[in-house]
């Protein structure tokens, strides 16, 4: 569907209006949720230097006169080794079904691609929409190796099929990303909104409050820790003095990684808590009192019943 069809004006949609859904692929820590969030320009996926942050597909969208574009942001490509990395994948794979746009993410600032990088392009390669090549972190590649960074990913993909575009774009500084959002919105089918203009995410708002408390437990916690961290937010009462009670719960798999989240005397989920407080408090826009506790969920990334109480969708 190219952009000239979509000037048109589409059956069902505001006359002349383009819409869209762009899937973000690639392997774990290539900052496809850093550049899902600068390109719609809010905080709307966690983010960490940890792999496999993001555990499930979040919708972000991008409004722009005339035109909205829903960014699919997805876990990470990887090899799963537990049902919730299989969930993990799935998400991923299935983000690609229906949408306007494909985009593989690579880490610029590695030379070349790796066996992730490769395992992420095969599913992309079998998309049947435009395929682009979005090669982030240019802020950490040299002037002189640019052009040798993008031919190496561009072979990602064998030269008879190839790519319908190439951007080297840096989420942290904002390089490139006007071209890219350029490119992405000649795409852009004629259509409706899908989504109301004071929407920026489909999810829930006790969800974002969850991952943001994961996201400072991830901050905070090292070695296998942070990967067997859940959140979910199990209470919310807005007080009469308009003060909002969320009570959250941090899942850990093992009783030694639940002395850890707590830390000595507390200190640790203190600072969990106090940092996730602010962070709620900026996005709800109202004061919040957070509360969290600390909970053993034993094995709980590999049984199916604990990822469903947790609300980790299925593959």
């Amino acid at each position: 569907m190219s952009g000239e069809d979509g000037a048109e004006g589409g059956a069902g949609g505001e006359s002349g209006f383009r819409s869209g859904f762009v899937a973000l692929i690639g392997r774990p820590n290539v900052g496809k949720s850093s550049l899902c969030n600068r390109l719609v320009g809010d905080r709307v996926a966690i983010v960490s230097d940890k792999p496999q942050t993001t555990r499930w597909r979040i919708a972000a969208v991008l409004h722009r006169p005339g035109a909205q574009i829903v960014f699919l942001d997805t876990p990470g490509i990887h090899k799963p080794r537990h049902q919730l990395g299989r969930r993990m994948v799935a998400a991923a794979r299935h983000a690609l079904d229906g949408v306007e746009v494909a985009v593989l993410v690579v880490d610029a600032g590695v030379p070349g691609p790796g066996q992730g990088d490769r395992r992420a392009a095969l599913h992309v390669r079998a998309a049947t929409c435009p395929r682009l090549l979005v090669c982030n972190k240019a802020d950490l590649v040299p002037e002189a190796e640019r052009q040798a960074r993008l031919d190496a990913y561009g072979s990602l993909l064998p030269p008879e099929s190839g790519w319908d575009g190439t951007f080297l774009v840096s989420a942290l500084t904002g390089e490139g990303i006007a071209g890219l959002l350029d490119a992405l919105l000649s795409r852009m089918p004629a259509g409706p909104p899908y989504f109301p203009d004071d929407v920026a995410t489909d999810q829930p708002e006790r969800t974002l409050v969850a991952e943001l408390v994961r996201e400072q437990a991830l901050e905070r916690l090292r070695d296998e820790v942070p990967h067997a961290v859940a959140v979910t937010t199990d209470r919310w009462e807005v007080r009469e003095s308009g003060l909002i009670y969320i009570g959250a719960t941090l899942y850990v798999e093992h009783e030694s990684q639940k002395g850890i989240v707590i830390g000595r005397g507390g200190a640790m989920l203190r600072a969990i808590g106090e940092a996730a407080r602010h962070e709620v408090e900026r996005r709800l826009g109202t004061p919040v009192y957070l509360d969290v506790w600390v909970k053993v969920k034993t094995g709980w990334r590999d049984r199916p019943g604990s990822l469903e109480t947790l609300g980790i969708p299925g593959g």
